[in-house]
């Protein structure tokens, strides 16, 4: 039944991408096609694969830890070299079932969303509406961004590394890119430690578009039903979805470990991965009633999908 929820969201977080295309003032009509054509591509793999890998020969024995690590090697190198030259298998997955994580594959335009991540806090069938939005629903725009973002617009709808934009579009983009570079450039980890706006533009991209793909989403679904939701702690539901996105990213470390990924993560700090998109995104300043000038409103909106 999770998986049927999860099939519907991530199509409509999908169908919300789509919708938004035709407003995006620096993209030509050619192009805004072709975008459209690359999203309706993307295969989604939910939960588990369809069919389970065979692990016929491989031989585990209790108390031998070690030996059955080794003998996984081996059992894995030899399928992995079995398959050199054979077809592509577009039903593989990347990530364990268990695996609380997701991720986008431009070379077959396809996103998977592991169980793993298909469970509180990130997801559950019984949560309200916009709980769920806010949550996976982010999860799931994110990685739908990421076959748009400043490496995985370079691939096509089929795959293929080749340039499918107009060179005036790219050119474009790349100044918007620059936007959210500039911005994050300017976030403060601690005294003379900033973001690497470089480093984390394309996980930046994404969680701009994710947070926005997912809100409309909500809203889409919320508008078709006719019910928002019910109030929660006193928080309307576009609050509630605003609430779910940033406490799924609450997280506790060391300042040598900021430091230390500061320097080596391609994503942001937690907190800017949730203060970033959310001073670029009006509807949270309309949900918490922001006023321009306010620390949660950006003086220069970052917007590229």
């Amino acid at each position: 039944e999770s998986k049927q929820e999860a099939l519907a969201m991530i199509g409509e977080v999908e169908a919300a991408f789509e919708q938004r295309l035709p407003g995006l003032s620096w993209m030509d009509d050619t192009t805004r096609v072709r975008a459209e054509e690359k999203a309706q591509a993307v295969r989604n793999k939910i939960g588990y694969p369809d069919e389970w890998r065979a692990y016929e020969g491989l031989v585990v024995t209790a108390q031998d830890a070690f030996g059955n690590h080794m003998r996984h090697v081996e059992h894995e190198t030899v399928r992995l070299l079995g398959r050199v030259g054979g077809p592509v298998d577009k039903n593989e997955w990347y990530m364990t079932p268990p695996t609380v994580n997701a991720y986008y594959n431009p070379m077959a335009n396809e996103i998977a969303f592991p169980a793993g991540i298909l469970q509180p806090p990130f997801f559950d069938a019984s949560y309200p509406r916009a709980v769920n939005y806010g949550s996976i629903g982010m999860v799931m725009g994110h990685e739908l961004t990421h076959g748009f973002d400043d490496t995985g617009r370079k691939f096509a709808a089929d795959g293929r590394l080749t340039e499918w934009w107009a060179p005036e579009v790219a050119e474009r983009f790349e100044q918007e890119a620059a936007c959210v570079r500039d911005q994050y450039d300017a976030m403060e980890i601690e005294p003379g430690l900033n973001v690497n706006g470089q480093l984390t533009l394309g996980e930046n991209i994404a969680d701009l578009g994710g947070v926005q793909m997912a809100f409309d989403a909500y809203s889409n679904r919320a508008d078709a039903s006719g019910s928002e939701g019910p109030k929660l702690g006193g928080f309307s539901p576009d609050q509630q979805f605003f609430l779910a996105f940033a406490q799924g990213w609450c997280t506790i470390q060391t300042p040598e470990s900021a430091r230390q990924r500061a320097a080596t993560d391609s994503h942001s700090p937690p907190k800017f991965r949730v203060n970033g998109p959310l001073r670029n995104t009006p509807a949270f300043a309309e949900a918490f009633q922001c006023e321009t000038g306010e620390a949660m409103v950006s003086d220069s909106v970052c917007a590229i999908w």
